[in-house]
């Protein structure tokens, strides 16, 4: 039998509706510290953001040796079109990491939030999720900074139709594709919590996913392929490796999830 929550006076609609304010405060304010500390270490913040622009960034030199070859040195000058863009961009990337960094204390907020009305063992099973999705999430974000996006750049950065055409990339559509693919592989990481869940609704079990295998080895490919537009198989196959082992791993998890049903 679930234990009842310990609240014995529930509160008023006026009184959660206090309590979501506070919350939101906390959370604003919180994003707004850590986004102007973030500002405020400009040349760190871009030397970490830019980094996979440069021929010596950590994936290629491992790479390099993964492979004992030596890829080609390649230059992309990045350009500013517009009067205030820098600034705006450098606000934006600013707040983007300050909510990364933020992340923690905000979901603390909201779990703290929305815990009194849970069940003692629904407040247990609630937290595990969200923790495992939190460190998912930020493994994806970490896979796409390492691996994922400098490949992409790289790629689309010098590819050329012809000699005469030159590449002038603009730093907005730099930092917009870095963050997007970050978002992307952030939420595609969230498929082994998904998959938990929707076996924990009776809505997915594992011979299913077993049974469409293939299909699913056909879809990652055409994700992979989407996210890193390269020309080269290698390329292809460390982009659709991550994303497949994903996929068993959740068969897995929607086993386990069903022999507890």
């Amino acid at each position: 039998m679930p234990t009842k929550p310990t609240n014995n006076q529930p509160l008023t609609f006026w009184e959660h509706l206090d309590e979501l304010r506070g919350s939101m405060i906390r959370i604003v304010l919180s994003i707004i510290v850590f986004g102007f500390a973030a500002f405020g270490f400009k040349t760190r913040l871009f030397d970490i953001l830019l980094a996979p622009k440069y021929n010596d960034f950590i994936t290629y030199r491992l790479i390099n040796k993964l492979i004992d070859t030596q890829i080609s040195d390649f230059s992309v000058n990045l350009i500013n079109t517009g009067l205030a863009q820098q600034f705006m961009i450098h606000l934006k990337a600013a707040f983007a990491v300050g909510f990364l960094c933020a992340s923690p204390y905000i979901l603390y907020v909201l779990f703290k939030f929305v815990s009194p009305a849970l069940y003692a063992n629904e407040r247990r099973t609630s937290l595990r999720l969200v923790s495992a999705g939190y460190l998912m999430f930020l493994l994806g974000v970490a896979l796409n900074y390492f691996l994922i996006f400098p490949l992409t750049f790289r790629f689309l950065g010098t590819y050329q139709v012809a000699a005469e055409i030159p590449n002038m990339i603009t730093l907005e559509s730099y930092m917009s594709t870095l963050l997007m693919l970050s978002l992307m592989m952030g939420v595609m990481f969230e498929l082994p919590i998904l998959s938990w869940l929707l076996a924990a609704l009776g809505l997915l079990n594992a011979s299913f996913m077993r049974q469409y295998r293939k299909h699913a080895i056909v879809l990652i490919l055409i994700i992979a392929a989407v996210i890193t537009p390269t020309s080269d198989v290698f390329t292809l196959s460390i982009v659709s490796l991550p994303i497949y082992l994903l996929y068993e791993a959740s068969i897995g998890i929607v086993k386990k999830a069903e022999s507890k049903v």
